[in-house]
Formats: structure tokens, C-alpha cells, sequence
């Protein structure tokens, strides 16, 4: 019998240019160099303290240099469209590009000015800038190099104005007030519906008052969403900080969530990382081992001998064994959890500890953008969920200082919580059966129980999410299941909160539940049985997908915003209908997409009764 092969899904990534220095963003503690050198700010070292830190954080992304390969038109002043030199890119920066010339190219010379033309393909820089450019540029450098034993003529140009100010004033600022005049539209329609629905009432009152309140929750989300704004950075606030990275079978992309949670821009006395790899089957613990000794190698005089640390557990404990072994390691008061597949910005800790100058805040959740948004249609939807998961729902409930989920891929607690709480944590049952995964909510909840909870949209991290399909569906049904689990939770102690706060858990965890039986009965029984197009129902829908999508757009002026729409879709005819199961197996304990003990054991039964039946199949009547 033959098997297809799997074809495995080529991911596509931003690529920035490797600084020379491994730890570029680190703060040199001999003074030798500061974290701002080569990023275009001028001025002597004393004054840098005083500098903005959004305004830092503004220069180091205009001078992020990404790798790139695309057809670039060159046109001299004067000169026609058909009369230009073309090349190719080598890399590009909001600031300038480096292009490839045949090496007999003498056509320009250090200080000329041309007319350029490029379009940026969707993957080459950051979310936003996907689209066409024709601006001006000055050639600053030039140099040749052999390249496939061929002599290439290499010219470095200075973009006469930033990428970044050029579609501010092209298709940026246009995105940001189409979207600001549609949002506001879109919300007018949702709410001159809902007058409709107050008006027929009494008609059905259990229909009428489940789009009354749908409308009510997701409009208020917006709202409190729209008004949020980050605890800003207090200098002189930095708590030492201990990094725990849980590891299991994540070869390709270790290597990088270790280096990006090194190279923080926060003080080496201050921070420190812990690896615990979970007794991964691959060469996960190979890879750690490498990084590490990269790390300790190329710089010494950082202190990395004595602040990354690597520890594998003697066996496969599951996630939340690992994370406990690490935070037994800790040396800091502050703990943060980081997936083994999420990468952390230069800024990310720095902002992530800010609110903990509350004393009662217990923990806190960073943002979580998607990495491999350009791969395919599967992850360009979840590329829009994510921003709003996050950017709104996320934001909204911060502003009750009550976030429901400290996600996984980056969150911050107290330590003190955390080793109050392990062994509840670590021995968690749900109907009898061990609660495997949903470790982020769960840790929540207790951390809600008895203190607040933050979000702060600054501590900016970027995570791979699944590219096939089977993978992804079992995601959404793993977390449809523990977040039913954990809502079951939450609604025992939830109503000591802010009192709206309780009114928008209750809403939120009712929606969801109710909303297969309210389809249900929209798009087919009343069809069917009252022989009604239900066009009012699918034009709340439409609306509902607009509010996601132009929210996506003001904010992150992506073309990818139009996968808002596509993802209600398919929201509506596919993931929704995995609540239902949900309702009647939230009890199971498997992930469905790593080799835990649950889910080895689920698989050696699924084959014993394959087997069996096989046997029953062949036995005489």
C-alpha cells in the first residue's frame, strides 16, 4: 500500500538583517556602546537617558534592515520609464535599500538622485507596508562583490523621505480615516438594529433579547478597547525579572525565542533566563545547548554565564511541570512565561513590568502578534483575530484591571502567586480528568481570585501559529475546551469584581454557549419553517465582521484587513459548530497536536479498538 507524503508548509517570514553583535539591544554595562548606537539618533551619551522611549523605539524600526529580494526600477532625472536600469533588492529599511547591479553598470555615482520604483511583496517588511512604491532616492555608497563567481555592482540609496512618511501620506493616512468614518457607520447600523429588535420584542423575546445583548457586549468591547492606553514606562522602575522558557520538541524555533528574550533592552543585574526542556524526542535540547554556549561565547562580558540557564527534567512532566521547575530556579520576583515558539521585541519586558507599581496587580499579559502571517489564508485570519483578541477584547477588559487569560506565548506574574498556587496548579482536575492544557487561563483564575490582572499592548511579542488546517482546528477545539473549563471557574468568584466587569464575563461566557442554537434558528428554521430570507440576521453578521475588519485596519493599516471578513465566515459555518462538541467533552485532557502522556494514551486506545474491531470484522457468522 502506498501513503501520500505529507507536504510540508514553507513558512513565510520577516527576515530582519543579523546585527553584527548577538545582543545588539542589550545595555552594555562597561558604557563601551548604548543600545541606541547605529539607529540614527544624534547627540552624546549622557543626554540618552532623557530621551523618549517611544520616540527610541520609533528611530530602532526605521533602522531595522529586513532581507529582500524583488525587482527595483532605477530612473535617472530626465530620463523615461522605458530608458531606467533595473536591478534587484538586497535588503531594505524604512530609510534606505540596498540594490544589485550588473558590475559594468556605471550609470550612477555617489550623490545622484534617481526616481525609484518597487513593489514591496507581502512578507519583506512589517505588516502595512505590502504595496507598490515610486519615490525619490540618493545613492550614499557603492561597492562590488562576488557573488555565484560573477562581480555584482552593489548601491546603497537614501530614500529622500522614510517608507513609513511616505505612506503616512499616501495609502496609510487615506486607510485611517476610511476606516474611522466606517467604524463609525457600521456602529450607527448595529445600533439602528437594534431599535428594530426593541420594536419587535415582543414578539420573541428570547431571540430579540440575545441580539440586544450580542450587540450590547461586542459595541462596549470597541468602546473600552478604543479608550485603553498602556501604564507608561517609569524610568527608574525596573524589579529584576526572571524569564522561564517551557520547551518540547521545538527544534526550529528555540533558537530564537532564546535569543530574543536575551537581547532585551532592560539591565543584565536585572533579568535572567531559564530553559526547561520537558525531555523533548528531538534535538530541542541540542539546539538550547548550542544557543547557549553561542550566547555565552560572543558576549561574555553581558554576565550570560550567570543568567541563562538550562534544565531538562528528567522525564515528560506536560507544560506546567516545566514551568514550576523554573520558577524554582528563579532568583527574581517576577516571573514571565514565554512559549518556545514566540519572539519577544528588544522592548518587551520593559513594558511588560510596568503595572506590577501596583502592588496588587498579580499579573500581566503582552501582545501577541502572529509571525507567519503571510504564509497562507489560514494564517492571515488568524493574523486579524489575534490583533483584535488582543488589541480590543484584551485592552477592554484591562480597563477593569480584570484580563480573563495571561496568554501563554507572553505573560508576567508575581512569583509569590505562582508557588502559592502549584500545587492546585500542578494537581488540577476537571470531572476527574487532569487538566493538561489551557495552563494560561487556569493560572489566571487563581491570580484573578485574589488579586487584578493587566494587559499591557507595548510588551510586544510575535508567535507562529498553525498553517495546516487539521492542526489549526484542533487548536481552536483545545482552547474551546478550557476556556469553557475555565469560565465554569472564574463565574464562582467573578462577581466580586468591578460590577461590569461581572456583567461582561456573564454576557461574554453566555453569547458563545448560545450562539449554534441562535444560528441555527435564524438560517435554517425560519427559513424553512416561516419561508423568511433572513437578511436582517445576515446583515448583523456583516456588520458584526466589519467592526473586526476596519478595526484591524485603523490600527495596523494592513491590507490583510479584509480577512476580518473572511474569518466571521468562516467563524460562523466552521469553528462555531466546534462549541457544541465542546459542550459535551470539555472533560478530555489531550491537546490533539503534541505527544503528551494523555494524548499517547488516547492513541494506544483509538488503535486497540481499531484492532479490535478489524479482529470482530474477521471472525465467522
Amino acid at each position: 500500500m502506498l501513503y501520500k507524503k505529507k507536504k510540508r508548509i514553507e513558512e513565510v517570514l520577516t527576515v530582519p538583517r543579523e546585527d553584527r553583535r548577538t545582543l545588539s539591544h542589550v545595555p552594555d554595562p562597561e558604557r563601551i556602546r548604548a543600545s541606541v548606537d547605529r539607529r540614527g539618533i544624534k547627540g552624546d551619551q549622557s543626554s540618552l537617558n532623557d530621551r523618549d522611549s517611544d520616540h527610541l523605539e520609533k528611530m530602532r524600526l526605521l533602522s531595522l534592515r529586513y532581507v529582500a529580494d524583488f525587482e527595483v526600477l532605477l530612473v535617472a532625472p530626465g530620463k523615461r520609464k522605458k530608458q531606467g536600469v533595473k536591478g534587484r533588492s538586497v535588503d531594505i529599511s524604512s530609510t534606505g535599500i540596498l540594490i544589485e547591479l550588473d558590475s559594468d553598470n556605471d550609470a550612477f555615482q555617489i550623490g545622484d538622485k534617481v526616481n525609484i520604483r518597487f513593489r514591496l511583496p507581502p512578507g519583506t517588511m512589517p505588516e502595512g507596508f505590502e504595496s507598490g512604491v515610486h519615490t525619490h532616492a540618493q545613492v550614499v555608497r557603492s561597492f562590488t562583490r562576488e557573488q555565484d563567481g560573477r562581480l555584482r555592482l552593489m548601491l546603497a540609496f537614501e530614500f529622500v523621505k522614510p517608507l513609513t512618511e511616505y505612506f503616512q501620506r499616501k495609502r496609510w493616512g487615506y486607510s485611517v480615516y476610511m476606516a474611522s468614518g466606517m467604524l463609525f457607520i457600521a456602529a450607527g447600523f448595529v445600533m439602528l438594529m437594534r431599535v428594530e429588535s426593541v420594536i419587535y420584542f415582543k414578539y420573541n423575546y428570547l431571540l430579540y433579547l440575545y441580539s440586544l445583548i450580542a450587540a450590547a457586549f461586542l459595541l462596549s468591547r470597541y468602546m473600552f478597547g478604543a479608550l485603553y492606553r498602556d501604564v507608561p514606562i517609569n524610568a527608574e522602575y525596573t524589579p529584576g525579572v526572571s524569564i522561564i522558557i517551557p520547551c518540547f520538541n521545538e527544534e526550529e524555533w528555540i533558537h530564537r525565542t532564546i535569543l530574543s528574550c536575551v537581547n532585551q533592552d532592560y539591565p543584565v543585574d536585572k533579568l535572567e533566563i531559564i530553559v526547561v526542556d520537558d525531555r523533548s524526542t528531538d534535538n530541542s535540547a541540542e539546539r538550547i545547548s548550542q544557543v547557549i554556549e553561542l550566547i555565552h561565547k560572543e558576549a561574555e562580558r553581558f554576565g550570560t554565564k550567570e543568567r541563562v540557564k538550562m534544565h531538562v527534567l528528567p522525564e515528560n512532566g506536560g507544560k506546567r511541570v516545566a514551568l514550576v521547575k523554573g520558577v524554582k530556579m528563579a532568583k527574581h520576583d517576577l516571573v514571565v512565561f514565554v512559549d518556545s515558539d514566540s519572539f519577544l521585541e528588544p522592548s518587551a519586558i520593559k513594558h511588560l513590568v510596568q503595572p506590577f507599581q501596583d502592588p496588587k496587580m498579580g499579573g500581566v499579559a503582552g501582545r501577541t502578534d502572529v509571525e507567519n502571517k503571510y504564509t497562507n489564508s489560514i494564517t492571515k485570519l488568524q493574523t486579524v483575530r489575534y490583533y483584535i483578541a488582543f488589541r480590543i477584547m484584551k485592552a477592554a477588559e484591562s480597563w477593569f484591571d480584570s484580563v480573563t487569560c495571561l496568554s501563554g506565548p507572553l505573560s508576567c506574574y508575581r512569583k509569590d502567586l505562582i508557588v502559592k498556587h502549584t500545587d492546585a496548579w500542578l494537581n488540577q482536575k476537571f470531572l476527574g480528568q487532569p487538566a493538561t492544557f489551557g495552563d494560561d487561563r487556569s493560572m489566571t483564575n487563581f491570580i484573578l481570585k485574589t488579586h487584578r490582572t493587566g494587559y499591557q499592548d507595548k510588551a510586544i511579542c510575535s508567535t507562529i501559529v498553525p498553517s495546516n488546517m487539521g492542526v489549526f482546528l484542533k487548536q481552536q477545539m483545545r482552547w474551546k475546551r478550557s476556556w469553557l473549563r475555565e469560565s465554569l471557574r472564574a463565574s464562582a468568584f467573578i462577581w466580586r469584581k468591578e460590577p461590569f466587569m461581572a456583567l461582561f464575563f456573564l454576557i461574554g461566557l453566555i453569547v458563545p454557549i448560545a450562539a449554534p442554537v441562535i444560528v441555527l434558528y435564524n438560517l435554517v428554521y425560519v427559513p424553512l419553517f416561516h419561508n423568511v430570507f433572513p437578511g436582517t440576521f445576515l446583515m448583523g453578521l456583516l456588520l458584526m465582521a466589519m467592526l473586526m475588519s476596519l478595526a484591524h485596519l485603523l490600527f495596523r493599516k494592513s491590507k490583510l484587513w479584509v480577512f476580518g471578513l473572511v474569518f466571521c465566515v468562516f467563524y460562523e459555518f466552521v469553528l462555531l459548530w466546534q462549541m457544541p462538541v465542546a459542550w459535551v467533552t470539555f472533560w478530555k485532557s489531550t491537546w490533539g497536536t503534541r505527544e503528551t502522556p494523555q494524548d499517547i494514551e488516547a492513541k494506544n486506545k483509538k488503535e486497540a479498538r481499531k484492532q479490535k474491531n478489524k479482529e470482530r470484522i474477521g471472525l465467522p457468522f
